[in-house]
C-alpha cells in the first residue's frame, strides 16, 4: 500500500510511472482542494480532476489540463455575449456575502461566470456540472470523487484532502489587474507610508494574472475548521510519497491541517524536490516560498516538510540534508522517467524502513 499527495502537474506525470513499481488497486491518492473554484455555479477542483482525467487516459498532456481534444464553444459563446454586452473581462469574484452563501464546500471561491479567466472545454464541464449536482444532493465531495472515478474507471482510489472548504487566497502588492477581489490594508514597517495589498484566489493570481504581482503572504482560508476525512486518515497510515510540487499552494493545504501533518510525522514520508539547488522546474513555487519564509530551493523545501524521512533529489542537485537522500534524474517528460524516479523512491523506503 502507498499514499501519493498531488497538487498541480508534478505528481500526475509522476504516476504515469506507478503501475509498472505500485500496484493501482493499492494505490491512493489524495489531491489538494485549496486551489479548487466555483465558476459560475460549479465547483472546479484542477487538481482532483487533472489525476482523475489522466488516470482515466482522457487529460490533455500538451497542457496537463483539461480533456484531450475537447472543444470550447460554450467558454466562447460566453465570451462573445459578454463582450457584446459591454461586461468587463477580468476576473468578477462575487461580494464578502456571496462567498459564504450557498454550498459550504465553495465558501471563499466564488467567481461569476460572466468572464470565465479560466478556459473550461465542453466535456470537462460536463464533469463540473456533474459533481455539483451530486453535491446539491447532499453528497460529500469524498463520494462525489468516487462516483466520477468509477465512471472513467480509474483504478486507483483518488479521494480530496477534505470534505471541507479550504482556499487559497495569495496577498499581492498593488498592481495586480484585478479590482473585483477583496482588498485591505497593511502596515510596511520600514516606511510610514502605508501600502495596500489586494487578495486573490490562486487561481485568479495563476492563470489570469500569470503569477506576475509580487507575493506578500499566501493565506489557507478556512483551514483552522478543516479537517481531513477517515478516507484520508486511513491512506496517511500508509508509506506516503509527496511529489514533485508547488510546497506552498499544491502540499501546502493539506499540511496546514492539523491532523493531516501529524499524521504525516507518525508514517514513513518520502519527497521528492521540485527544484535542482535553487531552481524550480516549472510554477510560481519559487516567488511563493520566498513569500512564506522559506528558501526557494530544496533546502527550503526540507525545512517546509519537517516530517519526511527521505528525499529524492536529482543527480545535479548538490544540496546537503539532514536526512537520507536518493538521487537520480528526476526529469518526468516520458513514462519511463517516471517509473525511474518510482524505483528510486523504493530504495529510499527500504533505507528508513
Amino acid at each position: 500500500m502507498v499514499t501519493f499527495l498531488a497538487g498541480g502537474t508534478g505528481t500526475p506525470k509522476l504516476l504515469q510511472g506507478a503501475p509498472a513499481v505500485f500496484d493501482p488497486a493499492a494505490t491512493t491518492v489524495i489531491a489538494n482542494t485549496g486551489d479548487d473554484v466555483e465558476l459560475a455555479g460549479h465547483l472546479v477542483c484542477p487538481d482532483v480532476d487533472t489525476v482523475l482525467f489522466s488516470e482515466g487516459g482522457v487529460l490533455n498532456t500538451d497542457r496537463w489540463w483539461g480533456i484531450e481534444d475537447d472543444t470550447t464553444e460554450t467558454h466562447t459563446e460566453i465570451a462573445k455575449l459578454a463582450n457584446k454586452a459591454g461586461l468587463a473581462d477580468d476576473p468578477r469574484y462575487l461580494s464578502a456575502d456571496e462567498q459564504t452563501s450557498g454550498r459550504e464546500i465553495s465558501r471563499w471561491r466564488r467567481f461569476s461566470g460572466v468572464a470565465e479567466f479560466m478556459e473550461i472545454g465542453d466535456r470537462d464541464r460536463a464533469v463540473h456540472l456533474l459533481r455539483t449536482s451530486l453535491l446539491d444532493e447532499g453528497k460529500r465531495l469524498t463520494e462525489v470523487i468516487e462516483i466520477l472515478a468509477d465512471a472513467f474507471e480509474v483504478d486507483i482510489n483518488l479521494i480530496p484532502m477534505s470534505d471541507d472548504p479550504v482556499s487559497t487566497l495569495i496577498h499581492t502588492e498593488v498592481g495586480a489587474e484585478s479590482e473585483t477581489t477583496e482588498k485591505q490594508t497593511t502596515e510596511n514597517e520600514s516606511e510610514t507610508a502605508e501600502t495596500a495589498a489586494e487578495i486573490m484566489h490562486f487561481q485568479e493570481y495563476w492563470v489570469h494574472n500569470r503569477a506576475e504581482p509580487p507575493v506578500l503572504d499566501v493565506e489557507f482560508r478556512g483551514v483552522d475548521a478543516a479537517t481531513p476525512t477517515q478516507s484520508v486518515k486511513t491512506a496517511l497510515t500508509e508509506p506516503v510519497v509527496i511529489g514533485p510540487s508547488n510546497p506552498v499552494t499544491s502540499i501546502g493545504p493539506m499540511i496546514a491541517m492539523d491532523k493531516f501533518e501529524s499524521a504525516l510525522e507518525d508514517t514513513s514520508v518520502v519527497a521528492i524536490s521540485p527544484f535542482i539547488n535553487d531552481r524550480v522546474f516549472s510554477g510560481p513555487a519559487a516567488s511563493l516560498m520566498k513569500a512564506v519564509g522559506f528558501e526557494p530551493s530544496t533546502a527550503g523545501v526540507a525545512e517546509a516538510y519537517p516530517f519526511a524521512d527521505a528525499f529524492i533529489l536529482d543527480t545535479a542537485d548538490q544540496t546537503t540534508l539532514d536526512r537520507p537522500v536518493v538521487r537520480t534524474d528526476i526529469e518526468l517528460d516520458t513514462d519511463t522517467d517516471a517509473k525511474r524516479v518510482l524505483q528510486a523512491v523504493q530504495t529510499a523506503f527500504k533505507k528508513i524502513s
